[in-house]
């Protein structure tokens, strides 16, 4: 059995953060890698991974140091959705195929589970459906009692869903030959040609079967479902002190902490689980650190600094900040003073304008998005859900409250009135006051 790995797409909600999900990294390794993982831990070895121009060179880099599996390449040269990626890949999908979305987060147990169920089925084709308790915006699974397919219903509006059951993209084909020739002969204008061919293959009397599936489903369509899945990976690792770390005898380190490699932990720094700190980092003096919070490699979260539930990139310099509920990418540096606030005044769920609609993130205490390469001046104030684009500067004391393009500059231009100074001071008051004090 192979597994398809679906790497060409785009993330289009995804701004500020431009890279591609699945190179995200968790626990100091990229989500790609950790799915690799999870697959292999349910016996698989042999990967098609299907990328698009700008990532291959990555994907083949970040499998090349995996031990153990045999992965082939295909090209998806425009991303134009799952039927076009299997399309660019029809080479090699012969046999029995596991589809799978990298972006999604899931337990292990949702590949042992598929391929458990499709050995026991003669059904053409597995799928997994997550049972939801609130709408979710994705496709819906409408069944008969048998639990088989009877047809998909893609971002049904609320209150319209055929069913409490949503997709979810590890897809068990039997015969992939079948599925492509199905796929060729869809005519849609959306971007639903592979859910449309599953509709096909239903109508032409393939069964497919909907496997009920409990565990952890971490989707990240937005930036901020990166803290969910951060939780997922800080709830599931083993506390962890590597031997080249140092930590000072006057620092705390309390509950689940991983701290990787030369990160160094100075006196009076305070880190409360669960929390992940990167390889070469150092957490200065009188630094909190707390709450699910995950710090990448080569970052210095400097004096009197304190992160909160927040994902912080690789090669981050803090200073006295406050950063709270918030995704920062790499390589970004705050000025002393700067705070990226994460609850609004009303106590309100946070929203975010997302093409033109506000989207309510689902949290009340949501900070800042911040992009790669930015730069935040002294005592600058980011406001809850704001979002900074890629290679932008928030100048000194900026009261951020709009969303900021990428590679712009926002600065505070304050009028400064010089006039002679005239005033004298009487030093009788101060050797007066001086002496009160002596006693």
């Amino acid at each position: 059995m192979k597994a398809v790995l679906l790497c060409g797409g785009r993330g289009k909600r995804m701004f500020p953060i431009t890279e591609d999900k699945f190179l995200l990294h968790f626990l100091g390794k990229t989500l790609l890698e950790h799915q690799i993982q999870m697959a292999c831990e349910a016996g698989l070895s042999h990967f098609v991974v299907i990328g698009n121009p700008e990532n291959t060179a990555k994907i083949k880099q970040i499998t090349r140091r995996i031990p153990g599996i045999e992965v082939e390449f295909a090209l998806q040269k425009k991303a134009l959705g799952i039927a076009a990626a299997l399309q660019s890949a029809e080479p090699f999908l012969r046999g029995q195929l596991l589809v799978i979305n990298p972006n999604d987060v899931f337990s292990s147990s949702a590949y042992t589970k598929i391929i458990a169920a499709a050995k026991k089925t003669s059904a053409s084709s597995s799928i997994l459906g997550y049972q939801v308790q609130e709408y979710f915006p994705g496709g819906y699974l409408r069944v008969n009692p048998r639990n088989e397919l009877l047809h998909i219903v893609e971002k049904p509006a609320p209150g319209k869903e055929p069913s409490d059951l949503v997709n979810i993209l590890i897809h068990y084909h039997n015969d992939p030959k079948e599925l492509l020739h199905h796929i060729e002969t869809v005519r849609t204008t959306k971007d639903d040609v592979y859910e449309c061919a599953l509709d096909k293959m239903v109508r032409a009397g393939h069964k497919i079967k909907v496997i009920p599936y409990k565990g952890f489903w971490g989707p990240i369509k937005y930036p901020w479902h990166i803290l969910k899945v951060m939780e997922y990976f800080l709830d599931n690792a083993q506390p962890y002190v590597a031997p080249s770390a140092r930590i000072s005898k006057k620092a705390s380190v309390e509950g689940k902490v991983v701290l990787d490699d030369n990160v160094r932990v100075l006196e009076n720094a305070v880190i409360r689980g669960p929390a992940y700190i990167g390889a070469n980092s150092i957490i200065g003096n009188n630094a909190l650190v707390r709450d699910y919070s995950h710090i990448g490699s080569n970052s210095v979260i400097g004096y009197s600094t304190e992160v909160k539930h927040s994902y912080i990139g690789n090669n981050c310099w803090f200073h006295s900040n406050y950063v709270g509920d918030s995704i920062v990418d790499d390589d970004c540096s705050f000025g002393a003073g700067a705070v990226l606030a994460n609850f609004r005044l009303d106590e309100e769920n946070i929203q975010v304008e997302v093409s033109n609609s506000l989207v309510d993130t689902g949290y009340d205490k949501l900070g800042a998005i911040v992009g790669r390469g930015c730069r935040i001046g002294v005592n600058a104030s980011l406001m809850p859900g704001v979002r900074v684009g890629p290679d932008s500067f928030v100048g000194p004391q900026v009261w951020l409250r709009d969303d900021l393009a990428a590679n712009k500059m926002i600065l505070l231009e304050p009028r400064y009135q010089v006039t002679h100074n005239e005033t004298r001071l009487d030093e009788g008051k101060r050797r007066e006051l001086l002496n009160k004090f002596r006693g």
